[in-house]
């Protein structure tokens, strides 16, 4: 009984914020935006997916994958990224500025990902088994994606969730996926270490962006619903000046 008055609970909880925060013309106006963004980078990542697998890149000799034979890790890391996404979207439904906050994170980290794959042109390694992902086939071309690759977009897609999330025990298991996942695609040849090694720092320098820009264009502005989400973060650099001083 307690665990269901408790859920009921948290969904009132959720949908009153969502109806407070809809309630703001600001609000609702970022939200389409940041819908429509994320529309729109998405199909434009797709067709730009198809210009990188017809062109020609060149093969790394990537010192850590000659360690080892490829091993066909599909299932596992089709678990680790759509497991991550059901539980952090769980967990920022809740939150409204949280779940804005991932959306435009995750529009920079895409357009980081053009840019990166456009600039630096590579071909799958030679053992890889291809990552054969239904999803992404099925929302994108259609077909077989093998030059996907610098930098990682599973294991930054992770550690970005990781980034967001404030629930203490679940930003430790994104984290502990964040590892699983940039082992396994490793172990498989779908990447070069560089790719899942800078992935990470990709994915935190989107986060990074985005908070700032939100701090200095959003949360200024004093008409402005108060926002919750980044109270621990700002607590947190306050703590940090208070020691340094």
């Amino acid at each position: 009984m307690n665990s269901v008055k408790k859920n009921n609970q948290t969904k009132t909880g959720m949908l009153l914020n969502w109806k407070k925060m809809l309630g703001q013309k600001k609000f609702r106006i970022e939200f389409i935006l940041s819908l429509v963004l994320l529309s729109s980078i998405l199909y434009s990542f797709t067709h730009f997916l198809d210009f990188v697998e017809n062109r020609h890149g060149i093969v790394l000799n990537d010192p850590v994958l000659s360690l080892f034979s490829p091993v066909d890790l599909n299932w596992l890391i089709f678990l680790l990224i759509y497991l991550s996404l059901v539980l952090a979207f769980i967990n920022l439904a809740r939150e409204p500025e949280g779940l804005m906050l991932a959306i435009q994170s995750y529009v920079v980290m895409i357009a980081f990902r053009i840019a990166a794959m456009y600039l630096i042109p590579l071909d799958p390694p030679q053992k890889m088994i291809p990552l054969n992902d239904p999803f992404v086939q099925f929302f994108g071309t259609g077909k077989l994606l093998l030059k996907d690759l610098f930098f990682s977009g599973h294991t930054a897609t992770i550690f970005l969730l990781y980034l967001v999330t404030m629930r203490r025990q679940l930003r430790s298991l994104l984290l502990i996926f964040t590892i699983a996942a940039g082992i396994s695609l490793l172990l498989q040849h779908v990447h070069y270490s560089i790719d899942v090694l800078a992935a990470p720092f990709f994915a935190y320098g989107s986060f990074r962006i985005t908070y700032l820009l939100r701090k200095k264009f959003i949360f200024q502005i004093e008409s402005y619903p108060t926002n919750n989400y980044v109270q621990p973060v700002r607590k947190l650099n306050f703590h940090n000046k208070v020691r340094s001083s």
